[in-house]
C-alpha cells in the first residue's frame, strides 16, 4: 500500500506565509512526480505545483506552477525521501481552499505508475 500524509494547514492572515509538507511511504519502487492541488468551495481541483523527476530516487527533475502563484509559492524535496514541501508566501484570501498531495508512483506490487492522493489540509487566508 502506498500513503500520502500531508500537514502544515492552518489559518493565516493576508501576507502571511504557510509551508505545507508531504510524505509518501509505503512499498514504493520510484516516485515519479509529487505534486500540490488545491480545491475551493464550488470550484474544481487545480493544480498548484509539481515537481517532475523520472528517477528513481525521486531527484532532479522539473517544476511547474499555476500562474496564480507564480512568484509566491515554492515547491522543494525534503531531505528524507519522497517528501515534498509547499512554502507559500504572501498568501492571499482567494489561496484558501484544502490543498491535497498527489504522487504519481510505482508501487512494488503493480509496477505500474498510479496516482495516489493524500487526506488533504485546509489552508485559510483571512482579509
Amino acid at each position: 500500500q502506498v500513503q500520502l500524509v500531508e500537514s502544515g494547514g492552518g489559518l493565516v492572515q493576508s501576507g502571511g506565509s504557510l509551508r505545507l509538507s508531504c510524505a509518501a511511504s509505503g512499498n514504493i519502487y520510484s516516485v515519479n512526480a509529487m505534486g500540490w492541488y488545491r480545491q475551493a468551495p464550488g470550484k474544481q481541483r487545480e493544480l498548484v505545483a509539481i515537481i517532475n523527476s523520472g528517477g528513481i530516487t525521486f531527484s532532479g527533475g522539473t517544476t511547474d506552477y499555476a500562474d496564480s502563484v507564480k512568484g509566491r509559492f515554492t515547491i522543494s524535496r525534503g531531505s528524507a525521501a519522497n517528501t515534498v514541501y509547499l512554502q507559500m508566501n504572501s498568501l492571499k484570501p482567494e489561496d484558501t481552499a484544502v490543498y491535497y498531495c498527489k504522487g504519481k508512483i510505482v508501487p512494488r506490487t503493480s509496477w505500474a505508475p498510479s496516482d495516489y492522493w493524500g487526506q488533504g489540509t485546509q489552508v485559510t487566508v483571512s482579509s
